[in-house]
């Protein structure tokens, strides 16, 4: 019998023909091309949402990680081929088609009110800008595993306002997009947005939101909506935070909304000042909303950098503006521009920029104090890329299917928090990128 020997390709001669198709290669690959392009056309017009976005999702995640590589080689100068040394604080917002249509917020069981795909919201240009940083260097699209991996063993802990709640309900989903997660805890009825916690098992991560809006305790109307006073004590950390400061390895800080609108401002039991509060406390000495802000994050920062030692980062968040710009909060044409910003289209209001520096200058005065220790400090800047985003808020769209039974006089608007998804997960892009540095 004989035996059976393979063939030594290196006898074979090459063949003039392609034995694998009956034409030439290139009219075959014109034709896989064109096959592969009407498959992906009738993927988008005739598949149902869930299949869209089950098979998108890891292509728009591919093409944002090769536009970054391809950036940080092409473009970044001599000596900056990561992110290290970026600043993210300055930019311009560029076009980008599907850059931040990730996840469906109905499913990631964010505040209804910035849920604005499901209110009936029918443009949605708002999801296909990405933010270019000033100076060439990219800002990767939000990586989960990324994120995971520099937090793998943590607890990171949102802080303050609605605007911080925003931001954590962003991350939350984006996270939740690509990795299994469950709910820790979360209170019930009309507070079940403002205490809550996830966890990310495969990273042994947990992210949780601590309603805050002044930072340190806040009594009156921080806990009852009915109450008209702010009555904030600023040598006291808030309550429900401050009793889980030493579990918080991650802090992200942010307010200022609420010290702008006034408060009653007391040290122990006495009252030290008050700013903006109604007449029957006009008598107290008015103290403004600086001096009462630079002592909410001292206080803040103060609490949480004293664990015993414990390694833990603080990110202090710039402020977010708003964009009622001179129109009533209950205006159905309040901020109904559906593109952003140009670059210098339009300045910056003064008092924002002073906010800004608020933080910058608490967090130079808590590096000092740190001097090297445990605790890290950073500063997320995403003032001057929020406030260039007219088109990311809910609008009219807080309200589900608003204009169903016709265009009304008078309709509740939010031109303060951002849609989600929308320009406030490009915050948590930011984030992860201060939090790979190293130490």
């Amino acid at each position: 019998m004989g035996v059976y020997k393979p063939l030594d390709p290196r006898s074979q001669k090459p063949s003039s023909k392609n034995p694998g198709c009956f034409l030439s290669k290139p009219v075959c690959v014109s034709l896989v091309l064109g096959f592969l392009s009407l498959a992906l056309l009738h993927l988008l017009c005739c598949s149902p949402a869930a299949t869209q976005q089950a098979v998108l999702s890891p292509l728009r995640q591919y093409i944002n990680n090769t536009y970054s590589f391809v950036s940080s080689v092409l473009i970044c100068r001599p000596g900056e081929g990561t992110n290290k040394n970026c600043s993210y604080s300055e930019g311009r917002w560029v076009w980008a088609p599907g850059h931040a249509r990730r996840y469906n917020a109905t499913e990631c069981n964010v505040k209804e009110r910035q849920d604005c795909i499901r209110n009936g919201r029918p443009d949605t240009g708002y999801l296909d800008w990405r933010w270019q940083p000033a100076g060439g260097c990219p800002l990767p699209a939000f990586d989960a595993r990324a994120f995971l991996a520099a937090v793998r063993g943590k607890h990171v802990a949102f802080i303050g306002d609605s605007m911080a709640r925003n931001q954590a309900q962003s991350l939350v989903c984006l996270l939740s997009a690509a990795f299994p997660y469950r709910l820790l805890h979360r209170d019930a009825s009309q507070h079940r947005h403002n205490f809550w916690g996830y966890a990310f098992p495969s990273h042994d991560v947990r992210v949780s939101y601590y309603w805050a809006p002044f930072l340190v305790r806040g009594k009156g109307k921080p806990e009852d909506d009915s109450i008209k006073e702010n009555h904030v004590h600023l040598d006291a950390p808030g309550d429900r935070w401050g009793a889980d400061a030493d579990t918080i390895d991650v802090a992200v800080l942010a307010a200022g909304h609420w010290l702008l609108n006034g408060a009653i401002y007391y040290n122990g039991s006495e009252v030290i000042g008050a700013h903006n509060a109604p007449p029957e406390f006009s008598n107290h000495t008015k103290i403004g909303y600086a001096w009462p802000l630079h002592m909410a994050y001292r206080t803040a920062v103060e609490r949480l950098s004293s664990g015993g030692g414990r390694p833990r980062t603080v990110v202090l968040a710039t402020f977010s503006p708003s964009h009622f710009e001179g129109r009533p909060i209950d205006s159905p044409t309040a901020c109904t521009k559906m593109e952003p910003y140009k670059d210098g289209e339009r300045e910056l209001e003064w008092i924002f920029k002073e906010v800004r520096d608020v933080v910058y200058e608490e967090a130079e005065l808590a590096r000092a104090r740190a001097g090297g220790g445990a605790t890290r400090i950073e500063v997320l800047d995403v003032t001057t890329l929020a406030a260039m985003r007219p088109d990311g808020h809910p609008s009219v769209y807080m309200n589900y299917q608003p204009f169903q039974h016709g265009v009304p006089e008078k309709m509740l608007s939010d031109c303060l928090h951002f849609c989600l998804p929308g320009p406030v997960d490009t915050f948590n892009e930011i984030l992860v990128q201060i939090l790979k540095k190293r130490r």
